[in-house]
């Protein structure tokens, strides 16, 4: 049986990693200033989630949701804390399409309504509803299609308005990524947020955080949305969150209420899973890697403006988009093949991104930056 080739490949086969550092099986060493799509919270292999995950692999790696699992309320709380959100209620499942689906979901349940607002340029999942709420025709095949979303421009508070206005009772949720990642790190205004959140309490609308790729600490404050000093509805999270084991969750605000066998899962919250996410989020405050996150960032975006041949530079903490005068594809490549160091695309081809571990230190940072200033001058 061969591979289904969905993937377009770097001829590299990674085989080890440490911290910050991977290694190809030639024994070639890179700079990860991406962690595999922002996945990457606390390092690679950081001694603490090996010994939490291999630990628990050795009592027990699984058992359904049908028996306590201690583990989960042990996450449920810590979450709780990092994020400030303690009186929420945590429900867990296996990525973050999945959460995207159960968020939207319960809002419906919710409210019994069926339309959604999204935003061009989101990227949400590649699931029924969630890719249903992805601004890319090119991944959605004909059964995705519906009439049940909305899609309106990021920070176009007129347009939001409308869309509200027009569909008068029948909005259930708005779904939106305070930075969008895949559409080439696109800050939603405080305002903006802000607007969402006075127009759901109108409507009796569901306001959904997507935070799947710039929650869990990734900006300098463990939610994107907080930036705006607004409080979601749901706030949905994945990638980061047990630092590349598959996780996915939902933190729900108090007044929904669940009942038995409204969310579902069969992987969701297994031991293992949630050890990993445990022990993120032991390291994540234990080593104020929010706080890390913020000031690393803030040293990488002043120092990337000052470099020739860059048009913008846009993000907050370690999630950042640089955007180019040109095509930043050969750059990647003399970055990866050259430089042996590891950054992302985007939905727009001249932006790279930059998403690498939130314990990056200052001389992963130059080493980087050392390398673009070079590329960027020759």
């Amino acid at each position: 049986m061969d591979l289904f080739k969905v993937y377009p490949l770097w001829d590299i086969d990674i085989v080890r990693a440490e911290g910050s550092y991977v290694w190809d099986n030639k024994g070639t060493r890179y700079l990860d200033m991406y962690g595999g799509h922002a996945v990457i919270s606390i390092g690679h292999t950081h001694p603490h989630y090996v010994d939490m995950v291999v630990n628990q692999l050795k009592n027990i790696g699984f058992y359904s949701n049908s028996v306590i699992i201690d583990q989960q309320r042990e996450l449920a709380q810590k979450l709780g804390e990092l994020s400030g959100k303690k009186d929420y209620q945590l429900f867990l499942c296996n990525s973050g399409a999945e959460a995207n689906e159960n968020a939207m979901k319960l809002a419906s349940f919710y409210n019994g309504k069926s339309k959604v607002i999204a935003m061009r340029g989101a990227f949400h999942g590649r699931t029924s509803l969630a890719v249903s709420v992805t601004d890319n025709p090119k991944i959605a095949a004909p059964v995705n299609h519906t009439d049940h979303v909305i899609f309106v421009p990021l920070n176009d508070t007129e347009a939001l308005e409308n869309a509200f206005r027009e569909n008068k009772n029948e909005i259930s949720s708005v779904i939106i990524e305070a930075i969008q990642g895949v559409g080439g790190i696109r800050i939603a205004s405080k305002e903006f947020l802000r607007r969402i959140r006075s127009l759901c309490d109108e409507y009796n609308a569901v306001y959904i955080a997507d935070e799947v790729q710039c929650g869990c600490g990734r900006t300098g404050e463990y939610y994107a949305s907080d930036w705006a000093g607004v409080q979601a509805d749901i706030y949905t999270m994945a990638k980061g969150l047990a630092n590349g084991f598959p996780i996915g969750a939902i933190s729900i605000a108090p007044k929904f209420i669940p009942t038995f066998g409204m969310l579902g899962t069969t992987f969701g919250g297994n031991h293992l899973a949630c050890a990993g996410a445990i022990a993120v989020a032991d390291v994540i405050a234990e080593d104020r890697l929010i706080d890390n996150a913020r000031s690393k960032g803030e040293y990488l975006m002043n120092e990337i403006k000052t470099m020739p041949g860059v048009r913008e530079v846009r993000g907050r903490g370690l999630m950042i988009g640089v955007e180019l005068f040109d095509d930043a594809t050969e750059l990647r490549k003399k970055l990866l093949f050259d430089e042996k160091i590891f950054v992302g695309s985007s939905g727009n081809k001249n932006i790279f991104r930059l998403l690498p571990a939130l314990n990056i230190t200052r001389e992963h940072a130059d080493a980087f930056l050392k390398s673009l200033r070079k590329l960027l001058t020759a």
